[in-house]
């Protein structure tokens, strides 16, 4: 990669030919033959994975566990089910039913139970036989229990069943889609609230983001001050721009062989935006540091790239390294994420050491053109370094280095606290913003038919080798006596009809010589409380843990608990035990990196702890935002839940690449000045007037990128957003400008020992920095403490 850019400076019209002939390759790649995005995601070795699989080899319809949607309506006044509320909701599920990607719409209004659509299940149901076996008290029981109206009638909701491909996986285009979401706005009235539920409903009704726009609003005007020209602003950002645009592509052409998420191409590009500025900006700074100091253009290139580039290289590949870690968890939802995120910053990291140097080679002294009047005309620095208010600085912090290093770590600390309360899970709809279609079906199904409808377990009995003849009965009665079970589907009340039916059933079947028992039952268990609820979590392990071994002592079956609240939590569960893999690896590549590149042990390991102390600090606020709700109305948080499962893991992934970014920027300046003088304590400033500036408007950059993300209207890409500025502000202005400097004044000469075995193995890897550019504050006047040089 060096070569490359030396390249691109010694020839920057052919390299500038060259990346605009890949961009365009990746490009019409990625529009041609990308592929579709999804969340889909499994979990091998869960009990909610073998309940699903069960209940497909047993011949059972699970096409509604994976998706489809749900429409919700209540009037105003009136039943839900009434001529009055049919002349709205009849046309409107009659057109949802002709949308080529919708198979059946049940239909509540029809009195024989017809559902609307070109692919409906036909008998499904007890056949006419079986019914003529009921009372006519007990039809009226059995269809009131399954009936899709809530028992005051004020509430009602109708199922949609969507179209499937060849390999059984939902095939729903964002038409359709945004088409079912309008239409269920355009609905909503005074006289009547209707919403829609479901995973494919997710994204269809946002708008286009525009949190890149505003993040590079903010880039712009902080670029605008750091370098005062509107040329120089530019250079950071272009080359962000089309390594993005490279990225989201390669994103695309991804998930022709992974399965990735919907949000992200969203997420790559808050943090493929906010490193490839950054990126940008760390060459370009370092190029008009020698333009300002009297250097010819391509010799200032050629020592950007040297210096510069070569710390961006090997920054960019430790947040590379660090996202290619989540591949241990060994789920396909975390390779696509990881994958996806790297091949965003791969571009841009790539744009900015192959085509910016090739276009600083090119503009020449035009790169600090259309001078603001703060803006400094190259060769105008000449005999005067720069960086003595930042060495200045460093004094300060030298003076009682104990002092600001115990107050950062206390800050960090006090914000950390909240992280000790952090739950994980998913959040339900219940989080959504307050008159969206999935919030107002939220709140219609929990009102209508309990909290626990919005989130049941799917119990799946195995009877196969049931010991008793009445094990089906055992089963529901004992589910339903359960702690915190609101009641199951079949219910109690319906289980002797049901008993009736399976007899009628079982006779006719023998009478036509196919008499095959179903020995795989699937049993809804309805909690008394929300999905997100503590409780409900609670509710599950009990089921696990107590009910189902008791049933099945008791019956011979076997149980298994599924469904979407319990693969949730089995997907929290796999996480949180392979997190300590996960930052064992992630941790311990990046510091063999970082020993390769300091030669020191020392340094690595204050760059590996200080990253955690960041980390714990960011989840800190992340919990007291999401979960405590402290400032949620000014963020625009709409409620509080647990947090994200993959968050936390994502967000140590990325802040532990992106502090590594400035651990280099700042220490590759103090190890430097060690070995030209064996001086710690001028090291340690020289460092931090050399590269003080420059991590502090790469920080800012970053955090306001990440920080534009948060209004957005998906919870997912809040989140990360809150985390991640947070993450990255902590972590520079308070660990990286604060902390590291104070403590590695304190340890003296002990931050550079290697052993020497080790020092012999290890190849030679330099980032050389400039000799004219930084300046110390003052020479040094009074003696140092023995032993802390």
């Amino acid at each position: 990669m060096p070569g490359l850019s030396s390249w691109a400076v010694r020839r920057p019209v052919v390299a500038l030919i060259a990346w605009f002939v890949a961009l365009a390759a990746v490009v019409g790649l990625g529009l041609s033959v990308g592929g579709q995005l999804n969340d889909k995601f499994e979990l091998p070795d869960t009990e909610s994975k073998t309940a699903t699989d069960l209940l497909a080899s047993s011949g059972t319809d699970t096409s509604r566990l994976d998706g489809g949607a749900t429409i919700v309506w209540s009037p105003a006044d009136g039943p839900a089910v009434s001529e009055t509320t049919a002349a709205t909701m009849v046309p409107l599920l009659t057109s949802f039913a002709e949308l080529d990607s919708v198979t059946c719409v049940s239909n509540p209004f029809d009195p024989q139970g017809a559902s609307l659509g070109r692919d409906c299940p036909t008998g499904s149901g007890p056949s006419p036989e079986a019914m003529q076996a009921l009372t006519p008290e007990e039809q009226q029981t059995l269809a009131a229990s399954f009936a899709p109206v809530s028992a005051d009638g004020r509430v009602a909701y109708a199922s949609i069943t969507f179209a499937t491909d060849e390999n059984g996986e939902l095939d729903v285009s964002t038409a359709d889609a945004k088409v079912i979401i309008d239409d269920v706005k355009a609905a909503n009235s005074d006289t009547i609230a209707v919403g829609a539920q479901g995973q494919v409903l997710e994204f269809a009704g946002q708008e286009p983001p525009s949190s890149e726009a505003i993040g590079l609003i903010v880039a712009i005007i902080i670029l605008l001050i750091a370098f005062g020209s509107i040329v120089a602003v530019g250079l950071p950002i272009v080359p962000a721009l089309l390594g993005l645009t490279m990225g989201q592509m390669g994103v695309l052409l991804v998930a022709n062989f992974m399965d990735v998420a919907t949000f992200a191409p969203t997420l790559a590009a808050m943090i493929g935006l906010g490193v490839g500025i950054d990126y940008g900006l760390f060459v370009t700074n370092r190029y008009r540091q020698g333009l300002l100091h009297g250097h010819d253009p391509k010799v200032a290139a050629m020592e950007a790239v040297n210096t510069a580039g070569r710390a961006v290289l090997f920054a960019g590949s430790t947040v590379i390294i660090a996202l290619m870690g989540l591949f241990v968890m060994r789920i396909s939802f975390f390779n696509g994420l990881a994958l996806a995120a790297g091949v965003t910053v791969f571009a841009v990291m790539l744009s900015a050491l192959w085509f910016l140097p090739a276009l600083l080679s090119l503009l020449g002294t035009k790169s600090l053109a259309l001078r603001l009047p703060w803006g400094k005309k190259p060769g105008s620095m000449v005999g005067h370094p720069e960086g003595r208010g930042w060495a200045h600085y460093g004094r300060i912090l030298q003076k009682r280095p104990i002092v600001p290093a115990l107050l950062a770590l206390a800050a960090v600390v006090v914000l950390a606290i909240p992280m000790f309360s952090l739950r994980q899970g998913f959040a339900d709809d219940s989080g959504k913003p307050e008159g969206s279609p999935a919030r107002i079906a939220y709140d219609l199904r929990a009102e209508g038919f309990g909290p626990g409808v919005n989130g049941p377990f799917l119990v799946v009995a195995d009877l196969s080798e049931a010991t008793s003849p009445d094990a089906y009965g055992q089963i529901i009665a004992t589910l339903n006596q359960a702690e915190g079970v609101a009641g199951t589907s079949p219910s109690m009340e319906v289980l002797p009809i049901m008993g009736k039916l399976s007899q009628a059933a079982a006779q006719s079947a023998q009478e036509a010589g196919a008499a095959e028992p179903q020995t795989v039952q699937a049993i809804a268990v309805y909690p008394t409380t929300s999905p997100q609820d503590e409780a409900t979590t609670q509710l599950l392990d009990r089921l696990r843990n107590e009910v189902d071994p008791q049933i099945e002592a008791a019956t011979g079956a076997k149980l298994y608990v599924g469904g979407t609240q319990a693969i949730t939590s089995d997907f929290t569960t796999v996480l949180q035990d392979a997190l300590p893999l996960f930052l064992t690896i992630v941790i311990g590549l990046g510091f063999l990196a970082l020993v390769l590149l300091f030669r020191s042990i020392v340094v690595p390991l204050t760059a590996a702890v200080t990253s955690l102390l960041s980390f714990a600090a960011a989840m800190g606020i992340t919990v007291a935002v999401f979960q405590w709700g402290w400032l949620s109305s000014f963020l625009g948080v709409p409620g509080t839940g647990p947090i994200f499962p993959f968050l936390p893991i994502m967000v140590f992934a990325i802040l532990f690449g992106l502090s590594m970014d400035y651990q280099v920027f700042l220490v590759t300046r103090m190890q430097e000045e060690w070995h030209h003088t064996g001086d710690n304590r001028a090291a340690v400033r020289r460092g931090l007037a050399g590269s003080g500036r420059v991590v502090v408007i790469a920080a800012a950059i970053m955090a306001s990128v990440f920080l534009a993300f948060v209004p957005s209207t998906n919870a997912t890409i809040k989140l990360f957003g809150i985390a991640l500025a947070s993450a990255v502000l902590i972590d520079a202005f308070i660990v990286r400008l604060v902390l590291v400097p104070s403590v590695m004044s304190m340890l003296g000469k002990a931050n550079w020992w290697l052993p020497g075995w080790i020092d012999r193995i290890l190849p030679q890897v330099h980032i050389e920095p400039g000799e004219d550019e930084i300046t110390d504050d003052e020479p040094e006047t009074e003696p140092e403490p023995v032993g802390v040089r």
